[in-house]
């Protein structure tokens, strides 16, 4: 999930980059979103809307509308990671790993195929928390009408990318957070390198790095994506990246506080 405090101008951002970017939606609990998407993997990009419809916190649950505020009133970024899930039973799985005691949050909304026909969407998330990254949310996401979300005319972007190899989180210890991220992500192993920590999901790849400031905790820092042709990708690029190590990358600066990696 990418905050933002100007939706409209993040989703510009995006398709000048070559990205296909959906539509408005918007949600009963004060924010607005706009999805890119690849083959099982989506960016959701997020901005308040509506402030007084923000429901304040309340035990055992997290409110997006009061997360995004306090998270865009430090900074624009990538503010949660979001992984597939089971409802109930991630839930249950988190609670046993001491990682999150919060109830399962179901929500559908309307949503619109490419020749404007509505649609249902529905989903249940499942919250767990690391202590030591509390500008960072986490949950997974089981989805109930998977046929009315995934559009492959939606997974076809002007600059080759074709997937989602990766996210990285920036942490002074990366390996302070791998207990964490290994009972989120449901693996058992991980990979330990002198730069930090790597774990691998069916989705892509969760690397913590340690970068030179980390005053706000592990925060999700970069996103990586995959592409055929290096060229294609610069070219549709332009100016908005710089080559380093091989690969493109998209400074935070001009891309809403992410820094956007394309790689072959």
């Amino acid at each position: 999930m990418h905050a933002v405090n100007d939706l409209d101008g993040a989703g510009e951002v995006y398709a000048r980059l070559g990205f296909t970017v959906g539509a408005r939606n918007r949600h009963p609990w004060g924010t607005h979103n706009r999805i890119i998407q690849f083959p099982g993997v989506f960016i959701e990009l997020l901005a308040l809307g509506e402030m007084d419809h923000i429901p304040p916190p309340r035990p055992r649950s997290l409110s997006f509308g009061a997360f995004t505020r306090g998270f865009l009133a430090k900074g624009e970024g990538l503010s949660m990671l979001v992984l597939e899930g089971k409802g109930a039973t991630d839930a249950e799985a988190f609670r046993a790993a001491g990682i999150g005691d919060f109830d399962v949050f179901d929500f559908e909304r309307e949503g619109k195929r490419p020749d404007g026909a509505a649609v249902k969407v529905a989903f249940s998330l499942a919250f767990a928390q690391d202590e030591r990254a509390p500008d960072t949310g986490f949950f997974t996401c089981q989805q109930h009408y998977p046929e009315n979300f995934w559009n492959p005319a939606f997974q076809r972007h002007a600059n080759g990318v074709t997937g989602v190899a990766g996210v990285v989180f920036v942490a002074e210890n990366p390996s302070d957070h791998h207990i964490f991220l290994k009972a989120f992500a449901g693996v058992s192993d991980l990979k330990a390198t002198s730069a930090g920590i790597a774990i691998e999901t069916p989705r892509g790849e969760i690397q913590a790095m340690d970068p030179p400031d980390t005053s706000r905790g592990m925060r999700l820092a970069a996103i990586r994506f995959a592409v055929r042709d290096l060229g294609l990708a610069r070219e549709k690029l332009g100016a908005s990246a710089t080559e380093h190590m091989g690969r493109l990358v998209v400074d935070p600066a001009a891309a809403h506080g992410a820094a956007l990696v394309f790689e072959r």
